[in-house]
C-alpha cells in the first residue's frame, strides 16, 4: 500500500527517454551535423599535426629537447629524470603511443586555456558572471568523465576527437577557477593606482592584473595538464589510442604486464609535465627586463604601486593623466 501511495504521489520522470529524444532530434538537424563534422576535421587535423611534429624528429633528438626544457625550467634533477624516463619509454617500445598521448594532452590543454582563461577574467570582473559560472563549474567537476564521452561519441564518432572534447570539458574548470581567483586577489590599491595615472581597463588588466595573477594562473595550467593526462585511459576506451590503449588492452585481456608497461609510461609523462609546468609562473615573472615592477609601463617614471599613496592617487591622477596619457596608450 505504501509503495502504491508513493508511486501516485511521486511520479516517475522519464529523463532518459527525454534525453534520447533530444539527441535524436539534434542529430537530424543538418546544420548541427555539418558543425560537428567541421569540429571533427579541425580537431583531428590539429592533433595529427602535433603528433607528426613530435614523432617526425629522431627519438634521441626529442629526448634531448625534452631534457633541455626540464633542465632550464626545473633544474638538473628533473633534467636527469627526463633523460632516464624518456630513454626508458623508448626501451619499452612506447614512444609513438607516448607522443600521441602527449599530443592529445597538449591540444586539450591549449583548448582548455583558450576557453577557461577569458571566462575566468570575465567572472572576476562581473558578479553576475561569477554567480553563473561557479555552479556550472561545480557540475562539470562532479560529473563523471564517462558521462561526457557518451554524447561526444554519438555526435563525433569514435577516435581522438570525442576524447579531446570530453577532456576539455573535464579539464577546463581549474583554468577558470584559478584565473578568477588570481585576478580577484590582486591588491585593490595597485589597480586604483593604475587607474589614477590614466591606464585604461585593458592596460590595467594586461600590465597589472594578469602579471600579478600569473602564479595562480600557472597553478591552474598545471592542474589542467594533470586532469587532461588523467583522461588518457578513459580516452582510449573510445579509440583515442596512446598510452591508455595499452592499459585498456591489458585490462580486457587480463594481461598484467601490458597494463603495467602502459602505466609506467603514463607515470613518467605525468611526473615530467608536473615538474616542468609547476615553476613556470615564477620563471616568467623573473624574466630579465622586468625592472621597475608590474606598473613600470603604466605609472610615470617607472614608479611602483608601493610608491603611490592610494589616498592621494585620486587627486593627483587627474593632473597626471594628460602627462602620461601618451605613454599608456
Amino acid at each position: 500500500m505504501f509503495a502504491s501511495f508513493q508511486q501516485n504521489v511521486i511520479p516517475e520522470i522519464p529523463l532518459d527517454n527525454w534525453t534520447d529524444r533530444f539527441v535524436d532530434y539534434v542529430q537530424d538537424i543538418e546544420v548541427v551535423e555539418e558543425f560537428f563534422d567541421l569540429i571533427k576535421d579541425g580537431i583531428g587535423g590539429f592533433v595529427g599535426a602535433l603528433e607528426a611534429a613530435l614523432t617526425a624528429p629522431p627519438q634521441l633528438l626529442m629526448v634531448a629537447v625534452f631534457s633541455a626544457i626540464a633542465l632550464f625550467v626545473a633544474g638538473w634533477r628533473v633534467g636527469l629524470f627526463s633523460v632516464v624516463g624518456f630513454l626508458l619509454i623508448i626501451s619499452l617500445g612506447l614512444w609513438d603511443a607516448t607522443m600521441l598521448s602527449l599530443a592529445l594532452v597538449l591540444a586539450a590543454t591549449v583548448a582548455s586555456l583558450l576557453v577557461g582563461v577569458p571566462i575566468g577574467v570575465l567572472a572576476a570582473k562581473s558578479k553576475a558572471m561569477e554567480a553563473a559560472v561557479r555552479p556550472t563549474l561545480d557540475i562539470m567537476q562532479t560529473m563523471p568523465a564517462f558521462v561526457y564521452l557518451v554524447p561526444m561519441v554519438v555526435f563525433l564518432g569514435l577516435g581522438g576527437t570525442p576524447a579531446l572534447v570530453a577532456t576539455v570539458i573535464f579539464a577546463a574548470p581549474p583554468a577558470v577557477r584559478l584565473t578568477m581567483l588570481g585576478i580577484q586577489q590582486v591588491p585593490k590599491n595597485t589597480v586604483e593606482a593604475a587607474h589614477a595615472f590614466g591606464a585604461t581597463p585593458w592596460q590595467t588588466l594586461r600590465k597589472v592584473e594578469l602579471p600579478q595573477a600569473l602564479p595562480t594562473i600557472m597553478a591552474g595550467v598545471n592542474q589542467v595538464i594533470m586532469l587532461a593526462l588523467s583522461m588518457v585511459v578513459i580516452a582510449a576506451l573510445v579509440g583515442a589510442g596512446g598510452l591508455g590503449e595499452a592499459v585498456v588492452r591489458g585490462l580486457s585481456q587480463l594481461d598484467v604486464g601490458r597494463a603495467f608497461v602502459g602505466g609506467v609510461g603514463i607515470v613518467i609523462i605525468a611526473i615530467y609535465l608536473d615538474r616542468v609546468t609547476r615553476p613556470l609562473g615564477g620563471l616568467i615573472q623573473r624574466k630579465p627586463g622586468k625592472k621597475g615592477g608590474m606598473l613600470s609601463k603604466v605609472l610615470p617614471g617607472g614608479k611602483k604601486s608601493s610608491d603611490v599613496d592610494p589616498d592621494t592617487a585620486g587627486t593627483t591622477g587627474a593632473g597626471a593623466k594628460e602627462t602620461v596619457g601618451a605613454g599608456t596608450r
